[in-house]
């Protein structure tokens, strides 16, 4: 190469080792393979590529300057030297040593956050509504207790890694037509750690945690629905290496309730009452959901029922609703509506004193022999026309 090499990077002749770097990753970067593929630009890339291999090299460098052959005869030394490193390319492109082979990362660290768990509770219909706290018994990672998150058996501790020498990556090189390629990877010894565990722990093998099971006191907030979930911060596994805890979640499921049956913050229920009562008007005691507390004890002072007033003639599938009897808002204030639907029960058995006070009855009403009254629920389109230009 008959081009002088400082005149090929664009550096003088006192340049100090970081110059003549800084001057080769710039030139890198605008003449790399990748970026320009051009036959021109790739051998002008060889030739910067020559110069900063010798320049680079100090003992080079000075056979150079002394107007000696640095590549021992010709340019088919290239990429043979021993200060030539695939690394400096890299450095050109990503910055740092090795950017773009993943060096830099330093060791994995042992601690690290343990994982979120979850949990399922079945509580009752009332217990949702107006809230409960519930004593739960949960399997968790915990904190070893012998080596308190270490993992070194007591009177040991970890030591430097002699194989990655605590980095946590070895080298790997490899050589190619561009000169040495260095990879790096985690260090097999210490799996990335930096530090092997002489003696681990006998309690958790080196861990730093072990399963055991707690108990926990889990506050049901009132208004709660199946699939609520109550987040419970630092309460799930503890991490490796002793490391911070997860959360846990308990996903709350309701149970089926004899009597009412819940939709959004409203309660629905059903009840069943005689022809005559229907006919009659009536008054009945209807059990509140406050009941179901009231029973366990804990509060006495709820109201257990309420008085249903049955209008006279009420019609079955009628409903009836009651402001403020419903499951209070889960995020907000008030609550739900209670809403009664009647089922008027028709006689199926009757004696004959029975069936001689109906007949007498059907007589007065003059209903012996009803027709019905039959309405069509529906009109065709000709119908609807035809009504529309001959109305009555």
């Amino acid at each position: 190469m008959s081009q002088d090499l400082y005149e090929t990077l664009g550096v003088s002749r006192d340049a100090d080792g970081d110059q003549i770097k800084k001057a080769y990753r710039r030139l890198a970067r605008q003449l790399h393979p990748d970026v320009n593929p051009d036959p021109e630009t790739q051998e002008r890339f060889k030739d910067v590529t020559r110069a900063y291999e010798v320049l680079s090299d100090p003992e080079k460098r000075r056979m150079y300057d002394l107007g000696g052959d640095p590549f021992g005869g010709g340019a088919g030394g290239f990429g043979q030297g021993a200060g030539f490193s695939f690394t400096d390319i890299m450095d050109a492109f990503f910055g740092g040593a090795g950017g773009a082979t993943g060096g830099g990362r330093g060791p994995r660290p042992r601690t690290r956050r343990g994982q979120d768990a979850l949990i399922r509770l079945d509580v009752e219909l009332a217990e949702a509504a107006f809230g409960t706290t519930r004593e739960l018994k949960v399997d968790t990672a915990v904190v070893c207790t012998l080596c308190h998150g270490s993992g070194a058996a007591p009177g040991s501790q970890p030591v430097t890694c002699e194989t990655c020498h605590g980095r946590g990556e070895v080298h790997q090189v490899q050589r190619s037509f561009l000169g040495e390629i260095r990879t790096m990877r985690p260090c097999a010894a210490c799996r990335g750690y930096g530090s092997i565990i002489p003696e681990p722990c006998r309690e958790c093998s080196g861990d730093g945690r072990i399963r055991s099971r707690r108990t926990l006191n889990v506050k049901i907030p009132a208004g709660v629905d199946t699939g609520t979930r109550v987040q419970l911060s630092g309460q799930g596994e503890v991490g490796p290496g002793g490391g911070p805890a997860g959360d846990l979640y308990v996903e709350v499921h309701v149970a089926e309730h004899d009597v009412f049956t819940r939709q959004g913050q409203d309660l629905l229920c059903t009840v069943t009452v005689p022809m005559t009562a229907a006919a009659l008007g009536t008054t009945l005691e209807l059990p509140t959901l406050e009941a179901d507390i009231a029973e366990d004890g804990t509060d006495t002072e709820l109201e257990r029922s309420l008085s249903l007033d049955i209008r006279p003639g009420t019609q079955s599938g009628a409903e009836t609703v009651l402001n403020g009897r419903g499951v209070p808002a889960l995020r907000g204030v008030g609550r739900g509506d209670l809403v009664v639907r009647v089922i008027v029960e028709t006689p199926t058995r009757l004696d004959a004193r029975q069936e001689e006070l109906l007949s007498e009855l059907a007589a007065l009403r003059n209903e012996e022999s009803p027709h019905g009254n039959v309405q069509a629920t529906h009109k065709s389109v000709f119908d609807k026309l035809r009504n529309a230009f001959n109305p009555r």
